[in-house]
């Protein structure tokens, strides 16, 4: 007996060429579509300006407090309860880095690095400390691990130190490239415990004697998230804003697994938002009397884009999937971080060719999106970590330096 599948929903992304969205349930995809609405309306229209002076729009805060988005993935935290799928979360992410990658990462910096670690690394107390306002953006988080003399070596090596006077800890070292941290109500700043030579983490409230953040300039991509050098001189912490389920990297490796599947998903939605900019380029611009999207070289191009779009789309899919049945693994963020930026790069980089010299300027969106590209190609571990990760894991052989 033949049976007819359902028909498809009519309102699917064109760059969703094998339906992965209608994957999700409905009340999930009216959570996906709300969010929509909300970054084409709230946020697409203001930022080409900020990017272009560099500056973050303290104005979005108070519109992402009345999106309803914020902690969807955290049970008991977010307005859709039970907490939602990774499947939605990733698309959720996905969405927003098509409208833009800074704010992407301002949110997955809020939302994921810095919620997470306090949800997953503090006690009930702290939990219930700081998350709340955290879900409402009432308060807004930062993270920092990433230091100026040390990125993917912090594991074994990292140069910041904390030591224990009492009840309070003493944090003495530096940090770079620290997303919100200008700006930020507290940070989750990560450090290595003199005495027992374990990575901890630490709530630092701003305002904190000794805590000195300062913006770094002249960025070429990701120019609305205010990154920040961070000095730390004697900084005293009381033992009640340490993660009291930290006590060592191998703790800090859960959360590190669980956001570089988030960037995985911003690469993606980076891929569409450029696809979608050269598709409709494609179709309006004149040259020899028709428009270019009727020539067979930049179709050759399109094609290529929407290729790399469905394959990373389907990887994803299945990397939530793995998320949802609690068998994820360091390798399966790993291969997912380095394929999808990977494949990002290409396909922002044949999306820009398609407008010519009209893709260096702001004016048509697409070279900010080849510029951010960068920027996610190399935060979260570079490529090179990530196949190292997973090369390890294949092989069993380790070759890290």
């Amino acid at each position: 007996m033949t049976t007819t599948p359902p028909a498809p929903p009519d309102d699917l992304l064109g760059a969703d060429f094998y339906l992965y969205e209608a994957l999700l349930p409905d009340d999930e995809r009216k959570i996906l579509r709300k969010a929509r609405a909300f970054l084409r309306d709230e946020v697409k229209p203001m930022v080409n300006r900020y990017w272009d002076k560099g500056e973050f729009p303290m104005e979005l805060i108070d519109k992402f407090r009345g999106s309803g988005l914020t902690a969807l993935s955290y049970e008991g935290y977010g307005e859709h309860l039970p907490a939602a799928s990774h499947l939605l979360g990733g698309m959720l992410a996905m969405e927003m880095s098509r409208v833009d990658a800074s704010v992407a990462t301002f949110f997955g910096v809020h939302n994921g690095l810095s919620f997470y670690s306090i949800y997953t690394g503090g006690d009930q107390e702290q939990r219930e400390r700081w998350l709340p306002a955290m879900a409402s953006m009432e308060k807004i988080g930062a993270f920092a691990m990433t230091e100026p003399l040390g990125g993917s070596d912090v594991s074994g090596g990292m140069r910041t130190t904390a030591k224990l006077q009492g009840d309070t800890w003493v944090l003495n070292g530096a940090k770079r490239w620290i997303g919100n941290a200008t700006f930020a109500d507290h940070v989750v700043v990560w450090a290595r415990d003199v005495d027992d030579n374990q990575v901890k983490g630490f709530i630092v409230e701003k305002g904190t004697p000794g805590f000195v953040p300062v913006k770094i300039e002249g960025k070429i991509a990701l120019r609305i998230v205010q990154n920040a050098e961070i000095a730390l001189n004697d900084v005293r912490v009381p033992e009640a804003n340490r993660l009291q389920n930290i006590n060592s990297f191998r703790d800090v490796a859960e959360i590190l697994r669980f956001t570089r599947s988030g960037v995985a998903w911003q690469a993606l939605g980076v891929m569409i938002g450029a696809y979608e900019l050269a598709l409709a380029y494609a179709k309006e611009r004149q040259q020899f009397g028709r428009p270019i999207a009727g020539f067979q070289m930049v179709q050759d191009l399109l094609v290529k884009c929407l290729g790399d779009i469905t394959a990373s789309w389907g990887m994803l899919v299945q990397l939530a999937r793995l998320q949802d049945q609690g068998i994820f693994r360091d390798d399966h963020s790993a291969l997912a971080k380095g394929f999808t930026t990977s494949r990002m790069r290409e396909v922002v980089a044949f999306s820009r060719e398609i407008f010519g010299g009209n893709g260096i300027v702001l004016d048509y969106d697409i070279a900010r999106f080849f510029a951010d590209a960068e920027a996610l190609y190399s935060y979260e571990g570079t490529r090179q970590m990530q196949t190292l990760i997973v090369g390890k894991s294949i092989t069993g052989q380790s070759a890290f330096v």
